[in-house]
């Protein structure tokens, strides 16, 4: 794969050095602005303070990017028009010369290309409400590729039961961090249990690196609880997701349309709280995967 990085990532790459992959979907359509731009420059900020070098990931003109600038950092929260790509878009972007967002499946494959163990996001994709084959991209990326994701659990909006359920099939390591249920995303517990609790980036490191020993094709999913302070209770977020549901089906909403909207309602419906929270962990996955990144280049 054809990749352009920039000179931090080059320079990271070239001393073996820590390496955090992030996600451009959460810039161009999963916040408003301007809150997407400052959140965006705020977690390259977090990486590089616990010592690793941040790498967000974009197609800017049909070129694949590892690591952007603060000007295409600007443009891709601004900018209209902006496609959200999968896997599948892939090809189609580079050879349209798009300028496209990465989804978690698309950020997994051209991390893992980049030689880049670790990937920090907000949510994951998963198993769709009411309709058990739609299944997002994410989950078969992530069952196929050995990297390190840090995350809060699957999306809200998702059947978050079946989705765990699909990890477990599929062989996906689920890790709580410091915590024994897998977060809810704005809740910090869903009732699921995590396969093991690791309380130190050292702890999480140790088994990574078991599974590359094994040579397992799977990523380990490391589920980090939203901080306490902007949590928001599981019953009340269904609360407002069931409404937004409503919303959207009355408004024929559907395919890539029905994220976007769904969380520009919650926001509207909590009174910005779900907004605040999604930032709140969004910087908080950030931190732990880079102490995560560090641990696994001390080992």
């Amino acid at each position: 794969m054809d990749i352009k990085f920039t000179n931090p990532v080059k320079a990271a790459r070239e001393k073996r050095g820590p390496i955090v992959a992030l996600e451009s979907t959460v810039i161009s359509h999963g916040l408003p602005f301007p809150q997407n731009l400052e959140t965006a420059a705020a977690v390259e900020e977090i990486v590089e303070s616990v010592g690793a070098t941040p790498a967000t990931i974009a197609v800017l003109d049909g070129v694949i990017c590892c690591g952007v600038s603060r000007d295409e950092l600007n443009r891709l929260a601004t900018e209209d028009g902006i496609r959200k790509i999968s896997r599948r878009d892939i090809a189609v972007a580079a050879a349209k010369r798009l300028t496209a967002a990465t989804t978690v499946a698309t950020t997994t494959l051209i991390a893992h290309a980049a030689a880049i163990d670790v990937f920090a996001t907000g949510g994951i994709g998963g198993v769709h409400r009411g309709y058990s084959a739609d299944v997002s991209a994410d989950l078969p990326e992530l069952a196929n590729t050995p990297i390190t994701v840090v995350c809060s659990g699957p999306k809200m909006i998702l059947d978050v039961a079946a989705t765990r359920e699909w990890l477990e099939t599929y062989g996906i390591t689920v890790l709580g961090w410091k915590c024994d249920e897998m977060p809810g995303f704005y809740s910090r517990t869903s009732g699921l249990a995590v396969d093991e609790r690791v309380d130190s980036a050292e702890e999480a490191a140790a088994i990574i690196r078991g599974r590359d020993k094994l040579g397992l094709k799977g990523a380990v999913l490391v589920t980090a609880p939203v901080p306490a302070e902007y949590e928001i209770e599981l019953e009340e977020v269904e609360s407002f997701l069931n409404e937004a549901l409503h919303e959207a089906a009355s408004l024929n909403v559907s395919g890539k349309e029905t994220t976007p909207f769904l969380l520009s309602s919650l926001v509207e419906k909590s009174g910005g709280r779900t907004l605040a929270a999604n930032i709140a962990l969004l910087k908080n996955n950030a931190k732990v995967a880079a102490e995560i990144a560090v641990a696994l280049k001390a080992i």
